[in-house]
């Protein structure tokens, strides 16, 4: 197994004019035309000075020439390094200082890097920010476009950095190998029963794993249609939805289509499949999808570091609560903190390994010793107990990771940023449950003086954090809860104000 790109190529290939992507506005994209628009990026990207192992950061809004973009960086061998767009300035700084790119693709061009842009009159199409280097990748004496050369690649080579939030603010960059998103995508499609006749609905973005990686490698990898939506909108997704046989969502997309009248079983007697990930589903969700539709979701687990790692069955019971059972070829054990196994049925890590285990982090060796054990088994900080099945529950999460959304978010980096802010003496960020978001950012907060209001704290964090990352509540205190050794008791925190959504 060598280059992932080169097996989804053969797909390519073999299928030809078959319908890729629906579009919103009723455009259709073939696989033939998805190959073309590969074959020109890449030209511009070797023709800006990419090559193998170069990486390529990328910030753009969802596209089919965004989707071109990255096929583009694996075919010239470069590593593909995907942003999310509600990123700041600062924060791009820090992802382009510790990347160290040869070529930053967005919104805007930037200094301290070569840059290609968005043309904002074309629409989003990365075509017209990349033709004056399409027209420089041309023979003069023919005119038409010479095709770059394929670059090999060996199975343990880098395809992708994914950049995952860290405890102590510093973001860690997931270096995934061809190896990793092959045997994930072949081990999903079969586990999924990918079929030649099915359609996916993907509303997801594609700087995050879970549309980029998961949803994306199975449909391209089968050579079957996707109908490609910009974003996520309720009322939209429903009216897809009938034409569809496959939806792969966070929980906020379920929460949000229960709220739509038009869901019902009628609506979605064509779909094969629901599934979810990214963020824990609620039994009270999962219970109330079943009464309004008669299908029961399929609840999967997955880290940027490794993609996916269990998946209730497709044919089988789908226990509410459960992320289901490890992924053929991978290895899960519950362990204490020194790696050992415990008995079924007792709390512990969850420690993966297997081919999609990620090659360690980016400019962290020490890091990726602390985190990779020696045989193997990657520690995911995620909390569970394993039945006697083998079935998964997810329990809890150490070092306090808050998923809203679907995104990972880490108390530490949102902290420093409030703690620094005039008339604030501290500060701790819980994740409280929240029937959107799956859980919301709440700040407790200890002025100096007079109380601190939540628009004024957003205001002032607007510039440096993501939207995402951002409280969505906000309380005055006199001090926080510590324990004998002096450490914020969270726990008591979030038991404090577990209903403040409610």
């Amino acid at each position: 197994m060598g280059s992932f790109f080169a097996e989804l190529d053969a797909v390519f290939s073999n299928v030809g004019d078959r319908v890729c992507l629906h579009l919103a506005d009723g455009e259709i994209w073939t696989y033939a035309r998805l190959h073309t628009q590969v074959v020109h990026t890449a030209s511009a990207l070797v023709g800006n000075g990419v090559g193998c192992d170069d990486r390529v950061v990328v910030q753009v809004d969802k596209s089919p020439e965004n989707l071109a973009l990255y096929l583009a960086t694996l075919y010239v061998g470069a590593i593909y390094v995907p942003l999310n767009t509600a990123y700041t300035q600062a924060e791009v700084d820090y992802f382009i200082a510790d990347a160290a790119p040869a070529l930053f693709v967005g919104e805007q061009p930037r200094t301290d890097v070569a840059s290609l842009t968005l043309d904002a009159g074309g629409g989003g199409s990365l075509t017209m920010a990349i033709q004056e280097a399409m027209d420089e990748a041309k023979d003069p004496a023919n005119n038409s476009e010479q095709a770059p050369s394929f670059a090999p690649r060996e199975a343990d080579d880098l395809a992708a950095i994914l950049y995952t939030s860290g405890t102590t603010g510093r973001s860690k960059g997931a270096m995934l190998t061809h190896g990793n998103l092959a045997s994930n995508a072949h081990a999903l499609s079969q586990a999924w029963g990918w079929r030649d006749d099915d359609v996916l609905l993907h509303a997801l973005p594609i700087f995050h794993v879970h549309g980029l990686f998961i949803a994306t490698h199975c449909a391209l990898l089968q050579g079957t249609p996707m109908v490609f939506m910009p974003k996520f909108d309720a009322a939209a997704v429903l009216q897809h939805l009938p034409r569809c046989t496959v939806l792969m969502g966070v929980p906020t997309f379920y929460t949000r289509l229960l709220g739509e009248s038009g869901l019902t079983k009628d609506r979605v007697a064509h779909i094969r499949v629901f599934i979810c990930g990214s963020a824990p589903l609620t039994e009270q969700t999962f219970a109330e999808w079943e009464s309004r539709t008669g299908h029961r979701i399929l609840e999967r687990y997955g880290l940027s570091e490794t993609i996916i790692n269990t998946t209730n069955p497709l044919d089988g019971d789908r226990v509410p609560g459960t992320v289901g059972f490890a992924l053929p070829g991978l290895a899960i054990r519950i362990a204490d903190e020194h790696g050992v196994e415990l008995p079924r049925g007792e709390v512990g890590t969850i420690e993966v390994s297997g081919p999609a285990v990620f090659k360690g982090y980016w400019q962290m060796p020490d890091k990726t010793r602390a985190e990779i054990r020696s045989d193997g088994f990657f520690i995911t900080g995620d909390l569970a107990v394993q039945d006697d099945e083998g079935r998964v529950s997810i329990v809890g999460r150490a070092k306090d990771l808050v998923i809203t959304g679907g995104y990972n978010v880490y108390p530490k980096e949102v902290e420093q940023l409030i703690d620094a802010l005039p008339g604030i003496v501290e500060s701790a960020v819980i994740g409280i449950s929240h029937a959107d978001f799956g859980e919301g950012i709440v700040a407790v907060i200890v002025p100096d003086g007079a109380g601190v209001e939540l628009a004024t704290v957003n205001a002032a964090l607007a510039d440096q954090l993501a939207r995402f990352k951002q409280p969505k509540a906000l309380v005055n205190v006199r001090e926080l809860p510590r324990n004998a050794m002096g450490k914020v008791q969270k726990n008591l925190l979030r038991e404090t104000y577990s209903k403040i959504f409610e």
